[in-house]
C-alpha cells in the first residue's frame, strides 16, 4: 500500500511541476519569417494565456514577390490577418517550462493583390487551417519557435522568436 501511495504522490508532484509555457493572463509576442515558394512571408503575432494549457492569439503577415508570366512582369502582395487558438501539451507530456509543444487551429482573412491585371490574381479570401509547433526558451522570456501548418498567408511553416511577458 505504501508503494502505491508513493508512486501516486510522485506522479502527482511531477504533473504539478510541469508548467504551462504561457500562464493564465500572460502574453507572448512572436515574430519571424515563413516558408513559401512565393516570396518570403514576414509575420508578427501576440498570444494570450486564456486557461491552463490554452492560448488564443492574433497574427499579421505580409509577403510580396515578383513573377514573369508569358513575358509580362507582375508584382504580388499578400497581407493576412488571422486569429488562432492553441493547446499546449506541456502538462500532459510533463515537459519543463523552457519547452513548449502546441497544436491548434487558425482562421483568417488574406488580401492578395497583383499589378498589371495579372490573370487569375488579385483574390482575397478566408483561410482556415491547423498548426503544430514548438518553442525552446533559452532565457526566462526569450525563445525560438518553429511551426508547420496551413491556412494563413505564411502557409507551410514559420520560424522566429518569441518573447513572453
Amino acid at each position: 500500500m505504501k508503494k502505491y501511495l508513493l508512486i501516486i504522490s510522485l506522479a502527482f508532484s511531477s504533473i504539478l511541476s510541469a508548467q504551462s509555457p504561457i500562464e493564465v493572463g500572460q502574453m507572448q509576442f512572436n515574430g519571424g519569417f515563413g516558408f513559401s515558394n512565393y516570396g518570403l512571408p514576414v509575420y508578427v503575432g501576440l498570444d494570450y494565456g486564456l486557461m491552463d494549457d490554452i492560448s488564443i492569439g492574433g497574427e499579421f503577415s505580409f509577403r510580396n514577390y515578383n513573377d514573369n508570366f508569358f513575358g509580362s512582369k507582375y508584382k504580388h502582395t499578400i497581407i493576412g490577418i488571422s486569429a488562432n487558438g492553441n493547446y499546449h501539451f506541456n502538462t500532459l507530456l510533463d515537459l519543463e517550462s523552457k519547452y513548449d509543444v502546441y497544436a491548434g487551429i487558425n482562421i483568417g482573412f488574406y488580401v492578395w493583390s497583383s499589378s498589371n491585371n495579372y490573370p487569375g490574381g488579385g483574390a482575397s479570401g478566408l483561410g482556415l487551417g491547423l498548426q503544430i509547433g514548438g518553442r525552446y526558451y533559452f532565457t526566462e522570456n526569450w525563445g525560438i519557435n518553429l511551426e508547420i501548418g496551413g491556412g494563413n498567408a505564411a502557409s507551410g511553416g514559420k520560424i522566429g522568436v518569441s518573447y513572453r511577458f
